[in-house]
């Protein structure tokens, strides 16, 4: 739930049209980011290949240009706040989550300027990239096949976005990935293979540089309230009788209401489960918000001795269900 700062904020801000809210990277707290990435570029040798950022709605590279697309919410903090309250996660909240973002878009850059996934290798490696793309990904956790580098084992999505991911891995500085991926083979192929193929077009001119941007933040119309309407999943897909798991969850008597410690676990049971299962932050808002009603209208406390294994059975519960959405797109069989 929105505190007062964050409800003034949104009272404010919310019915601005994006497009006058006169953001930019310049002057703000990206410009240094871009700059600590462009110098990251230029240690790997990549002097050949400039990129072009600008604001948009999200994360992203359109196909066949090389522009990297950031968010425009993460211009401005109170934005960022926003974000976080409307949809329970921000994809790049401090400046090393930044970087691991853009070099994960870079891996788009890359493939894009020299068309990399018409060789036959990286089909071979990674899959042809004209697979449909899907946003209901099902990751299997711990793959040996794949690296892991963004939240929500992110390298399953698509055969572009393990491309993408396993250079953000070969880029990440003091990164020993030889290491590490010493004992999944399919990966460390796959990383070896992104560190010769950059190697080697990393001496020639782009083949494609077009920077056309995709939904320019100078472009948006929109508000910001309608921006974020419908991220939410609708109410219906909420799974009903949890109220057992609930009471076995906080068991025993206290005076403390289970409700605002669900709440207040709410922002971290979202980015957490979203890395670790690939259960998407505007689904497992939602749910958490659900359990908290629930907690509401049956009264549970807790002792304050007992929240350490509250949390616990909490995330495992929260956790327990968002798998199963996961796999088989229901919370309750």
């Amino acid at each position: 739930m929105a505190n007062v700062e964050t409800g003034f904020r949104e009272a404010h801000l919310g019915g601005t049209a994006i497009r006058d809210l006169g953001l930019a990277i310049d002057g703000t707290r990206l410009e240094p980011i871009v700059a600590a990435f462009t110098e990251e570029l230029r240690r790997k040798g990549l002097t050949r290949l400039a990129p072009r950022f600008y604001l948009s709605t999200e994360w992203g590279v359109p196909f066949g240009t090389i522009a990297i697309a950031i968010p425009f919410y993460l211009a401005r903090p109170e934005l960022a706040a926003i974000h976080a309250e409307r949809t329970g996660m921000v994809e790049g909240f401090d400046a090393h989550d930044l970087l691991r973002y853009l070099r994960h878009e870079m891996g788009h850059v890359v493939n894009y300027a020299y068309k990399l996934y018409e060789r036959k290798e990286w089909v071979q490696a990674f899959g042809a990239i004209t697979q449909p793309y899907v946003e209901e990904y099902r990751p299997q956790p711990f793959s040996k096949r794949f690296v892991r580098h963004l939240p929500g084992w992110y390298a399953q999505k698509h055969p572009d976005e393990d491309w993408a991911e396993t250079f953000a891995v070969w880029m990440t500085p003091d990164h020993d990935w030889r290491t590490e991926y010493a004992d999944r083979p399919t990966a460390l192929a796959k990383l070896e293979l992104c560190d010769r193929v950059v190697g080697e077009v990393a001496r020639e001119m782009p083949l494609v540089t077009d920077e056309e941007l995709d939904e320019d933040v100078a472009t948006l119309h929109l508000s910001l309230d309608e921006f974020y309407r419908g991220w939410e999943t609708p109410g219906g897909e909420l799974p009903p009788g949890l109220d057992g798991s609930l009471r076995a969850t906080f068991r025993g008597s206290g005076d403390r209401p289970a409700a605002l410690l669900i709440r207040k676990l709410e922002s971290a049971l979202c980015t957490e489960i979203y890395r670790w299962t690939g259960h998407f932050p505007e689904r497992t808002r939602p749910l958490v918000r659900h359990l908290e009603r629930r907690a509401e209208a049956l009264g549970l406390n807790y002792a304050a001795a007992d929240e350490p294994r509250i949390v616990v059975a909490l995330t495992a519960l929260v956790t327990a269900l968002a798998m199963n959405h996961v796999h088989h797109g229901r919370y309750l069989p």
